[in-house]
């Protein structure tokens, strides 16, 4: 694999893992993985607002990762790219394979958690 590390040319691929680092937009894209949904399927699943949805999808579809068809009054959204399966498989392997290190960055992970002695 032949990658440039030159930042101009590395920011499409930043913006699409900026679009997957929100938690409910990766469960959007989990969810999309096992066949079409509709919006309000997705709001129960999440447990989240309509809105909250609907930009969520609207973000995945901006970056051409979701798109959608219109079925009488309803919109069916599915994943465009399957390839997306497959890195989200590889990224599985890599964070099974580096344990907690990648939970516990200082950067990116989840906060400390303070235990009371």
């Amino acid at each position: 694999m032949s990658m440039s590390c030159a930042p101009d040319e590395l920011t499409p691929a930043v913006a699409l893992f900026r679009s997957l680092a929100d938690p409910a937009r990766l469960a959007i894209v989990l969810r999309l993985a096992e066949g079409e949904a509709r919006v309000v399927d997705l709001t129960r699943m999440l447990g989240l607002a309509q809105s909250t949805v609907s930009k969520h999808l609207a973000c995945l579809r901006g970056c051409r990762l979701v798109d959608h068809r219109i079925e009488g009054r309803q919109s069916y959204y599915s994943l465009t790219r399957p390839e997306l399966i497959d890195l989200l498989r590889g990224a599985e392997v890599l964070l099974a394979e580096t344990g907690d290190a990648v939970a516990l960055c200082p950067v990116y992970g989840e906060p400390a958690r303070v235990t009371q002695p």
